[in-house]
Formats: structure tokens, sequence, C-alpha cells
């Protein structure tokens, strides 16, 4: 069992940045590919960005590319996304989910997920 617990999100203005944390805790929690979803206002959970268990590969949203960057902490049991650039339309819950397989973009392959934290991006 691996416990998520999400922070750092908030209410920034368009053009800031902000840090999300994701820390882990139970059974190997640092060997899991981890991944970061979103769920804007009225819409359905999307894939946002993911990092295999060592770091070595990443992935994103094409929505984020370039403004987004996912990294992890295995000694601390932290996955992190710095979001930068934030613009309105990223404003939604973020949600950390720990997988099985490096599946990326693929919600059936996470397993375990954590609370979310809300992110408000205003204009």
């Amino acid at each position: 069992q691996v416990q998520l617990v999400e922070s750092g999100g908030g209410l920034v203005q368009a053009g800031d940045s902000l840090r999300l944390s994701c820390a882990a805790s139970g059974r190997s929690s640092s060997s899991h590919p981890m991944g970061w979803f979103r769920q804007p206002p009225g819409k359905e959970r999307e894939f946002v960005a993911a990092i295999s268990w060592n770091g070595g590969t990443t992935a994103y949203a094409d929505s984020v590319k370039g403004r987004f960057t996912i990294s992890r902490d295995n000694a601390n049991n932290t996955v992190y996304l710095q979001m930068n650039s934030l613009k309105q339309e990223d404003t939604a819950i973020y949600y950390c989910a720990a997988a099985i397989g490096f599946l990326p973009r693929a919600p059936s392959a996470y397993v375990y997920w954590g609370q979310g934290t809300q992110v408000t991006v205003s204009s």
C-alpha cells in the first residue's frame, strides 16, 4: 500500500509559477512510476506528466510541454511538478498517482491516488 499526499497548490496569476509536491509513504513507494493528472472544473481527469521509477524517462501532455517539469527525489520519496508560465486553462485539481508499470498516459495503470490539490490561475 502506498499513500500519497499532494501540496503546493494555490491561487496565482497568469504567468506565475507554482511547484507541486507529492509525498509518498508505504511499501516500496520509491519504486513506482509516478504521474500527475488534473481535473479542470466540469471536465474529466486528464494526464499531465509522468516519470519512471528512476527518473530516467518522462512524458508530458502536449498542453504543458515546455512549461511543466516533473522530477522526483527517491531519497525523500517525493515527486514534484514545477509549473511555469501558468495559464487560466491550467486551473484544476491536480492529483498525484503511483503506477505499477510505465504506461504514462493511461489512468488505468495507476493504482494509488492522492486526494488532490487545487490550482487556480486568475487572469
